[in-house]
């Protein structure tokens, strides 16, 4: 392997290599500066002095992020091949071996110079020979390598050192960047100095920045600076996607990836058409996508019209780098903007309230003032004058006057004017004047010039006097009708009233129209007072005692004027604030508390315990005397400013305005229990009541005063049914309650539009004999949810939200289908009437027409009702019931016992059967005589003796089927014969026998 050629020819190259020739390769080796030198050395030497071909020298610095693949110098021959075979140059460069390959026209050499696995960098010389000795191009190449290795390593260094620089020069870039994004300037000034930061990193001539939406598919350029595109483009410019299909903005968006090369390479690399619109090509152009959450919203470009100057991969790599921290800085002064945006909105809406409401508190106080001008101006002159300066308190009002109409003249009692004199306006009779046509129309009128010019030329209303600027006029319209006008007008062109001057002037006549003919009258009642008192001195004392008793009646009328003022906002028996002044108390202290969250308050909604009792026994007069006294009770348990309210009937309301903790309302509670629990003296009655206490902390979640309330009301429940004579503070429990009440009111609702009420029959049985006589039809809701629900589930809630009584009617109907079935061989079918459809005198009337349309007698039906129900308009029932009897509609006593217990309503109402009540039911024993044994064995006696039937409730042992059999009652019903089901069940075969 070593001996590549003959002796003779190896003594003949080393003769030719002289000692001269290896010193000046030698110096030529040191004084490269760069291993491309280096390369172009060797190649040089080895073709002229070895004969050698295709010569080239492969290297990598090996710096982390050069790249593996090797760089080399061009082959000595451009003619010929210009590598050798891929395997000997592999086995060189990736093994680090000598290698060498005979071919047809020579050897092939490949010998490592360098190679260092730690730090990356190798060096390969590759060439082609004739012939020659391996070791003689070894000893070459070792002297070679130890060249390469250094400047290898000189040139590891100064790329290192160029990292440091530009990774220093991205950090200076990225404090610059954030710096800019944190500051007060505006975004354009941002993006100028974002311009700059890019032109120190890399040529950014021309730059500009686009942002994208992914899902409108829109485009805007933010930032655009070009040399030689003329075009300027708006930042709030926005382009559609079809509008940029050929650009290559939009090309690079949808690629998606970084692209840099001159525009027309870029163009046929994204398939997009040359388009003029886009301006000129560019030498080079440098496309960074913007990324973010992983969708592409935008693109930064710089490009160059130089030929000289091109892009890298290191200038790739920096923008790429470099851009997305653009896009934060772009992104965070966007939210900062759009945040000092909303904050701008913001601050204006509440201006703008902050304006209505204080227009509005100076239209309240005019109003006020105006009512008080009406009793307090001497003549209705004053009142005209103190009215002028009402209104000028509001708008301009330096040109003002006020026209009366009396009869077919206008007269002006009062007027001020800065151009014409007061002659202009004396009196006169109507005609087509402004003032008459707002006085015609009864309409505002508001006029500049050009509306006064137009309506004087058609013949509308004649301008009279100086032309204004502007004219305003409303009507004046007193409750007897139409009084006249009031109007200001402008000189100057700076004063120009609009909708809302007119608004404000419309609200003041109204009120001034009617304090006009209040002064009128009282003027009137003055001067009928004057005349009456010059004739009672002229004729006699007997007039003057009637001007006394008129001046009487004056007083006493004012004194109703106060009056009704203050009842529209107290309670009228107690003298306690009313609802309205609650919460409007309650109001004044939500706002406090979203101003300043330590100013706490509370609300206690109270009722008396028992207090329906005491007033239906003793009677309501002395029922007001009681809440009159406990009206002073619950004052004295409170201190100023707290408020006691009265709500109605025995419902009260304190607002304590000032809570440090919630131990004080707990202590005021305490002490308004301990105050009610004291016995109350009324007329030698001693009275007892207490109170059921709900507390609610006022909190800035609640948007209105109503809702406090509601929750107090809804802990005041809660101590009612925890024993009464307590107090309970409204907690997170009971507002999931609420809203559980809210979600079945909702489903309430849902389930009458879906008709998901059916009813569910239970039969009424012959006791002796077993045999089903009829049938109760019990309301049953089938929830989609939960399944089968009786009415104590829902029907308390349906009674408060007013939807039970469509509820019954719902059941009525379904029941009625079902009686054809079920009402045969005698049978019947009974329906639960309840008090609020007996209420209606009509009702009956309505049921009758419905058994018609389901094809239903009379008799195959019952309607069952409560004591309870018989007491509150007992004529008018007892007419119902007694035109039902008249047509074959019977009717049952339901749940008897449980109420008043009087047998006289058989003898007042007339009723087919009585119903016991399952209470008296559920203890009764064969042989047993005390207790409930005796009540309903005297039941059944008496009834008996009326001729009125007798149906036990609620049986569900034999032991008391065998009792009631033992007194004499001869119908029940009960779980021991049947549980309330569909009327299926019992049309099944065998399913009349009351003990399937």
């Amino acid at each position: 392997m070593n001996n590549l050629v003959s002796a003779s020819e190896r003594s003949r190259l080393e003769s030719s290599r002289s000692k001269a020739e290896l010193r000046a390769l030698a110096v030529d080796l040191l004084t490269v500066p760069d291993i491309e030198a280096l390369a172009d050395v060797a190649v040089r030497v080895l073709s002229e002095q070895f004969r050698a071909s295709h010569v080239q020298v492969h290297w990598a610095e090996g710096l982390v992020g050069a790249g593996s693949a090797p760089r080399q110098t061009a082959p000595a021959a451009s003619g010929e091949r210009p590598l050798v075979a891929a395997e000997v140059f592999h086995q060189a460069w990736d093994l680090g071996r000598p290698t060498l390959r005979a071919s047809q026209e020579g050897m092939e050499l490949a010998l490592p110079l360098v190679t260092h696995s730690a730090t990356g960098a190798r060096a390969v010389l590759c060439l082609r020979v004739a012939h020659g000795r391996l070791e003689e191009y070894e000893s070459f190449a070792e002297m070679l390598g130890l060249r390469v290795n250094d400047l290898l390593q000189v040139s590891r260094l100064k790329l290192a050192v160029e990292r440091l620089e530009i990774a220093e020069r991205i950090q200076r870039a990225l404090y610059a960047i954030a710096d800019l994004s944190s500051g007060d300037m505006e975004m354009t000034d941002m993006l100028s100095g974002i311009h700059e930061i890019i032109g120190d990193l890399t040529y950014a001539e021309n730059f500009y920045i686009g942002l994208y939406d992914p899902d409108r598919h829109t485009l805007r350029f933010i930032y655009f600076a070009d040399s030689m595109d003329p075009i300027p483009t708006l930042p709030e410019q926005i382009f559609t996607e079809a509008e940029l299909e050929n650009s290559l903005t939009m090309g690079l968006i949808r690629h998606g990836k970084a692209l840099m090369g001159p525009s027309h390479v870029i163009r046929a690399l994204l398939g997009v058409t040359r388009d003029e619109q886009f301006g000129p090509d560019s030498e080079d152009w440098l496309g960074i996508p913007l990324v973010t959450g992983g969708r592409v919203c935008g693109a930064l470009v710089v490009q160059s019209y130089d030929p000289t100057v091109r892009y890298t991969e290191t200038d790739r790599a920096l923008l790429g780098y470099v851009g997305q921290h653009v896009l934060t800085a772009v992104q965070r002064k966007q939210a900062h903007e759009e945040l000092e945006r909303r904050v701008a909105e913001r601050t204006r809406e509440l201006v703008e309230q902050i304006e209505v409401r204080k227009r509005r508190e100076r239209l309240q106080a005019a109003f006020h003032r105006i009512a008080e001008l009406t009793s307090t101006s001497e003549t209705i002159d004053e009142l005209y004058a103190a009215v002028h300066g009402v209104v000028g308190e509001l708008l301009d009002a330096k040109n003002f006057f006020i026209a009366l109409r009396e009869g077919d003249w206008i007269e002006f009692p009062y007027a001020v004017d800065e151009r014409d004199p007061l002659a202009r306006f004396e009196p006169r009779r109507t005609g087509i004047t402004l003032t008459d046509h707002v006085l015609n129309s009864q309409k505002p009128l508001l006029a500049t010039r050009e509306e006064l010019d137009r309506l004087n030329r058609e013949g509308f209303a004649r301008t009279v006097g100086t032309p204004s600027v502007c004219w305003l006029g409303v009507p004046l319209r007193g409750e007897t009708g139409p009084l006249g006008v009031m109007a200001v007008q402008s000189y100057a062109p700076e004063v120009i009233y609009d909708e809302t001057d007119q608004e404000v002037l419309v609200f003041v006549a109204n009120h001034i129209a009617l304090a006009i003919e209040r002064k009128r009258a009282q003027d009137a009642i003055r001067a009928s007072k004057e005349d009456l008192e010059r004739r009672v001195e002229e004729r006699t004392r007997e007039l003057a005692d009637s001007n006394l008793q008129l001046r009487d009646q004056i007083k006493v009328r004012q004194q109703i004027e106060m009056r009704l003022k203050h009842e529209a906002l107290h309670d009228a028996l107690t003298g306690l604030p009313n609802r309205s002044l609650l919460l409007d108390r309650m109001s004044q202290c939500l706002n406090r508390m979203r101003r300043d969250p330590e100013r706490q308050f509370a609300v206690l909604f109270l009722d008396l315990d028992r207090f329906k009792v005491i007033n239906d026994s003793v009677g309501h007069l002395i029922g007001d005397e009681l809440l009159k006294e406990a009206s002073r009770r619950l004052q004295g348990c409170v201190r100023e400013p707290d408020t006691v309210a009265r709500l109605g009937g025995d419902e009260f309301a304190i607002l304590i305005e000032e809570v440090t903790e919630i131990e004080d309302t707990c202590r005021v509670a305490r002490r308004v229990i301990s105050a009610l629990n004291e016995p109350i003296r009324v007329s030698g009655k001693e009275l007892f009541t207490s109170a059921s206490i709900g507390i609610a902390l006022g909190e800035v979640r609640y948007s209105a005063p109503e809702e406090l309330l509601r929750d107090a009301d809804v802990a005041m429940y809660r101590a009612k049914a925890r024993g009464r004579q307590r107090f309970e503070v409204f907690d997170e429990t009971l507002h999931q309650e609420a809203l559980n009440l809210l979600t079945l009111e909702g489903d309430l609702r849902r389930a009458i539009a879906r008709g998901e009420f059916e009813p569910h029959f239970q039969s009424i049985v012959d006791i002796e004999h077993g045999t089903i006589l009829g049938y109760e039809a019990l309301l049953r809701w089938n929830h989609p949810q939960r399944g089968l629900l009786p009415p104590a589930e829902f029907l308390s809630v349906a009674e408060d939200n007013g939807s039970a009584e469509t509820i019954d009617w719902q059941l009525f109907e379904q029941a009625l289908r079902d009686v054809p079935a079920l009402a045969v061989d005698g049978r019947y079918v009974s329906v639960n009437v309840s008090a609020r459809h007996l209420r209606d005198a009509h009702w009956h009337e309505h049921f009758f027409r419905l058994l018609e349309l389901n094809r239903v007698r009379p008799d195959q039906v019952r309607v069952e009702v409560t004591e309870g129900a018989l007491l509150e308009n007992p004529e008018l029932i007892r007419k119902i019931l007694s035109e039902m009897r008249d047509r074959g509609l019977h009717a049952l006593l339901d749940d008897f016992g449980t109420g008043y217990s009087s047998l006289s309503y058989l003898h007042q109402f007339p009723m087919d059967a009585l119903k016991i009540d399952k209470s008296f039911v559920k203890d009764l024993r064969p042989g047993s005589t005390g207790g409930n044994t005796a009540v309903v064995r005297a039941i059944v006696a008496l009834a008996g003796s009326l001729g009125v039937k007798v149906i036990a409730e609620g049986i569900e042992q034999p032991e008391q089927r065998d009792a009631l059999r033992e007194l004499g009652c001869t119908m029940g019903q009960g779980f021991w014969y049947s549980r309330p089901q569909p009327a299926s069940q019992f049309l099944k075969p065998g399913g009349a026998d009351p003990y399937n």
